[in-house]
């Protein structure tokens, strides 16, 4: 790793200036700081912000990390974040990666920068996440939340028990042939604990898992890759397991359009719990999950972890619900297989 010496050097300016690019980035040139900015991500460097802290007394902010707050599970778990962090008289500095992996590194760095206590955070992907490495290296205080790791403090369902669980009632349902579409199981930890909840499902009951339909979030890709993947299936599954409510509600969206009766022709299973899905007919049978809980249940972990009563590193895993509603049936007596 390299050091501010350095980087001014490759940068073409003063040590002071690219302290003052850490700790005070306004008062830089926006060119030059974002000149220091890259030589010191290519460098590696990382600022001992650290060590100020260690020096300080506590200022009662935490920061939080989330993927976004459109998306609503986030938003209410950032409101349990809220609840439990005002019975301590503290307060939350809030920022979201808007789902872009590139920016978590640079967010919490901006978050530590403010102060902040300690961090509570969801990343994309923990097995690949460098934030996390220099959080670790340097003792700062953090839960996540949604992801969980083995050695990382967390809060969250077990994604891949949830996931086997609602294969299951596809499988009891009378279902075979069952297709599951998610994001991008290499860059989300929760989407590749969910695929592998969808395999250990269809393995044990003897069953071929279909090829797996990846995804981004955006609703024009989401369309354009069902349609080529629809008209692309040597023959369509009885039912599809979602990985996400939101991507649930985009794929019914579509079937329909195609002229696809649901669940006649085919069942459709979610992942979240949304009110959403209790507002289109027939109503989103899906997993549910207790975001308000994770939120609170993480941010009262944190506070432990702050006054010293709480230093293990593990997982905790609070409990999903498989909400029945009406987009599952039995597959057709012509479709069986």
């Amino acid at each position: 790793m390299s050091d501010i010496r350095r980087v001014a050097a490759l940068a073409g300016c003063s040590i002071a200036t690219v302290s003052r690019c850490f700790n005070e980035p306004h008062l830089v040139r926006e060119k030059t700081r974002e000149r220091i900015l890259a030589i010191a991500s290519q460098e590696r460097f990382r600022p001992n912000l650290i060590g100020r802290q260690l020096r300080r007394k506590q200022t009662g902010l935490v920061g939080v990390m989330l993927p976004s707050l459109t998306n609503p599970i986030f938003a209410d778990c950032a409101a349990g974040i809220e609840q439990a962090l005002e019975t301590q008289h503290k307060r939350m500095l809030l920022t979201t990666t808007q789902y872009e992996v590139s920016k978590e590194s640079q967010l919490i760095e901006i978050l530590l920068r403010q102060q902040v206590d300690g961090l509570l955070l969801t990343v994309a992907d923990t097995a690949h996440c460098d934030a996390l490495d220099l959080l670790a290296r340097e003792n700062v205080p953090y839960v996540l939340m949604y992801n969980h790791t083995e050695g990382f403090p967390s809060v969250s369902i077990d994604d891949r028990v949830a996931a086997r669980d609602a294969i299951e009632h596809l499988l009891n349902a009378g279902h075979q042939h069952i297709a599951m579409i998610a994001g991008y199981v290499a860059a989300s930890d929760r989407s590749r604990l969910r695929y592998q909840g969808y395999e250990d499902a269809m393995f044990a009951a003897g069953h071929k898992p279909l090829p797996l339909l990846e995804v981004d979030f955006d609703a024009r890709t989401i369309e354009t890759s069902l349609q080529h993947w629809l008209d692309n299936m040597a023959s369509a599954p009885t039912a599809v397991f979602c990985s996400t409510d939101l991507l649930a509600l985009e794929v019914i969206k579509l079937l329909r359009e195609r002229g696809v009766h649901i669940p006649r022709d085919m069942s459709i299973i979610g992942f979240d719990g949304l009110k959403y899905g209790q507002l289109i007919e027939p109503t989103l049978t899906t997993i549910s999950q207790p975001n308000h809980e994770i939120g609170r249940r993480a941010a009262e972990r944190l506070l432990a972890r702050l006054d010293g009563t709480d230093i293990h590193h593990d997982s905790l895993f609070l409990d999903h619900v498989l909400l029945e509603r009406k987009t599952v049936g039995a597959p057709s007596l012509d479709r069986r297989r």
